[in-house]
């Protein structure tokens, strides 16, 4: 089968369903640091639909952030590459794909830097997008503009845009739009900020730094589309309907959000929204972001330990049972929702999406990978809806506190063993990841359950966690009685038949 390429491309009878984007040389206005999957079934294609569209002209340069990536991949297929959309769109199954065609080229970072300092310098350059993971946006104090290149992103990014300012001495004009997408809240400004302390560490002229602040936008965003990678399970199938050989198929869902903190005048050179996109430009992003991390994010919390624990594997299998998929959906649309002071429509449709996103059949995400670290997720994610519930109502929302109980009952079932807590479910062995500090206090207070046999106790103990939960959750009114019952429930005739009684 043949391989995708740009000179072979002419040669394939394309599926009518595979959209094609445009094949023309554009200018190269935007630098990506970042090859992988997220990036371009996000970023290239938001930029490929405004392109279709007729409201953007500019191609990307993808830079490969560390020593070891992608780019030689990518310019072995001429930057071309398939992108495959799947999931429930009014109501029914959607495949989408697309031919990705706007990355122009691939640089390493650690052996073409002189080119990727030529792009910084050029007249056409606009844009700067990033996904360097998590880790990626800190400083890094050993960091140094003499090496070729910094170790860090910012380091990086820092040297790139020190070599644009004194290509153009400092012109106001020729600042670019920075737009992070790695996932940490204020992102855009953390890095601003991290820029800001290497121009201090390397001496560089306080006139940079006045110029980094008044000619460049750093973007703060929100980004979310789940994207599985590689269909490595099916890849010859997908070949053989598509009618060539694609290395670099990437797999994800239809639904899309991305929303921008930036200023008005972006929205009008970025047109994204003007396209039909998912797309939201806005002043303060916190709303959107509270939106997802209650709905989306609290959903799978609260639902995850309360379904692992009744015997299913993956979030699909939970929304299809009949128990927790009622569980679940009951969950936010009777608590979660009812607990935010928001718009109430605008949070039902995004919870409509949730639940059209948690039953995609082309996403296998299993339950106990997103178990990891769930004290920590329950705080931030599940707790603020339990404490708004009970303000506005004056009582305690059943399913999530029940979910709580969940969790807590989850660290009594094994023992830590090289700072995991291995664990039985019926004959099945599994692993529960943690802070370390968390699983050691919560197991002992399990262990010493054992001796006392009082589950208030073990409530009292482990709601008092204020290191785990940022509060004594023993103040909450009726939580600690009422995890004490839940326990009693869940260890008396297990999570089956207490949920059922709930």
């Amino acid at each position: 089968m043949q391989k995708l390429n740009r000179a072979s491309i002419s040669a394939f009878n394309l599926p009518a369903e595979v959209q094609v984007g445009n094949l023309a040389k554009m200018p190269e206005k935007i630098l990506q640091f970042g090859e992988g999957n997220f990036l371009r079934a996000f970023v290239e294609w938001h930029f490929q639909q405004i392109t279709n569209a007729g409201m953007f002209n500019g191609s990307i340069v993808v830079a490969q952030p560390i020593a070891q990536g992608m780019a030689e991949m990518l310019n072995e297929q001429d930057c071309l590459y398939t992108c495959m959309l799947r999931g429930i769109q009014n109501a029914k199954l959607v495949e989408k794909y697309e031919l990705i065609t706007n990355i122009s080229r691939a640089l390493n970072s650690y052996s073409q830097w002189d080119e990727l300092v030529k792009l910084a310098e050029s007249e056409e350059l606009e844009y700067i997008v990033s996904n360097t993971t998590e880790a990626g946006i800190v400083f890094d104090n050993s960091d140094k503009l003499t090496l070729q290149p910094p170790n860090s992103y910012p380091g990086k990014l820092t040297a790139l845009l020190y070599a644009r300012y004194q290509k153009f001495a400092g012109a106001v004009d020729k600042g670019l739009v920075i737009i992070p997408c790695e996932l940490i809240e204020h992102n855009g400004k953390t890095l601003k900020k991290v820029v800001l302390q290497l121009a201090e560490l390397w001496q560089l002229p306080k006139e940079f730094a006045q110029w980094i602040e008044t000619a460049n936008i750093f973007v703060s965003t929100l980004v979310d589309r789940v994207v599985t990678g590689y269909p490595k399970d099916e890849i010859e199938a997908i070949w053989e309907k598509l009618g060539y050989r694609d290395d670099l198929v990437v797999a994800g869902e239809i639904f899309h959000l991305w929303v921008l903190e930036g200023p008005q005048s972006l929205a009008e050179r970025l047109p994204f929204k003007q396209a039909g996109l998912n797309v939201v430009w806005t002043d303060d992003q916190s709303k959107y972001r509270d939106r997802k991390v209650r709905i989306l994010n609290g959903a799978h919390t609260a639902g995850i330990p309360v379904s692992y624990q009744y015997g299913l594997d993956t979030v699909l299998q939970m929304m299809e049972n009949q128990v927790t998929g009622k569980f679940v959906t009951d969950a936010i649309y009777q608590e979660i929702i009812p607990s935010m002071n928001d718009d109430v429509q605008a949070l039902t449709e995004l919870a409509d999406e949730v639940v059209n996103r948690f039953k995609n059949p082309y996403i296998k995400h299993y339950l106990l990978s997103i178990l990891l670290n769930s004290s920590s997720k329950y705080r931030a994610r599940v707790l603020p809806s339990v404490l708004g519930y009970q303000a506005k109502y004056g009582r305690l929302p059943k399913r999530l506190v029940f979910a709580l109980a969940c969790l807590l009952n989850v660290y009594s079932l094994g023992i830590i063993d090289n700072g995991v807590l291995k664990c039985k479910r019926g004959l099945e062995d599994f692993e529960m990841r943690d802070d370390l500090t968390t699983l050691e206090l919560f197991v002992g207070i399990w262990q010493d359950y054992a001796q006392h046999q009082d589950l208030n106790k073990v409530a009292t103990a482990m709601l008092a966690a204020d290191n785990v939960w940022g509060m004594d959750l023993n103040s909450v009114g009726n939580l600690t009685a009422t995890i004490a019952s839940y326990l009693q429930d869940i260890k008396g005739s297990g999570v089956n038949n207490a949920l059922q009684k709930l």
